[in-house]
């Protein structure tokens, strides 16, 4: 089966066929992506973890738990690429469960931050060790140069992404003004 030139354009869209390597890469993280982001992966390791905690709250706590300090909701939606709304319900039920608090916000006495409790920080560890010991199993067959190796090229891929979307952005803000 041949490839199509990068020129040619798909026969129903119009649109410009992509170089086969990058069809690859957007194939490979769609399918990762649909992976862990299924129901039933996160039911599993919450499972295992012993946590009820739902898939939206994880990466908040994540968030929380990787943070210096508190944190505002705005903060914690700018890192999470959400809308603020969705922090605010995510933070109410967290809060809840005990798994965050909120504290005053030292540079503005009316506004409020979010830090993770000791309890919430727990819940996050044992998330996160039945999660990595699921990809520890599941990746056993690899040798630890090609993890290192798989890291260090999806860092380097996600920090890419990034500053490409920065540069896009800034583009995007000097061509609106």
């Amino acid at each position: 089966m041949s490839t199509p030139p990068r020129s040619a354009a798909h026969p129903k869209t119009g649109a410009a066929a992509a170089p086969p390597d990058i069809v690859e890469i957007e194939r490979a993280i769609s399918r990762v992506a649909h992976m862990l982001t299924r129901a039933k992966q996160h039911d599993r390791t919450v499972a295992e973890a012993g946590v009820p905690v739902d898939r939206a709250a994880v990466p908040l706590l994540r968030a929380l738990a990787d943070a210096s300090g508190p944190l505002r909701p705005g903060e914690l939606a700018v890192l999470l690429a959400v809308e603020a709304p969705h922090v605010t319900r995510q933070v109410q039920r967290l809060e809840r469960a005990g798994y965050v608090e909120r504290v005053p916000d030292p540079d503005d006495g009316r506004a409020q931050r979010v830090r993770i409790t000791d309890a919430g920080l727990e819940a996050f560890e044992r998330v996160r060790a039945a999660w990595r010991q699921w990809m520890a199993d599941a990746l056993a067959a690899w040798s630890p140069d090609e993890r290192e190796q798989l890291a260090g090229l999806v860092h380097r891929m996600v920090d890419d992404f990034l500053a490409h979307s920065e540069h896009l952005a800034r583009c995007e803000s000097r061509t609106a003004g």
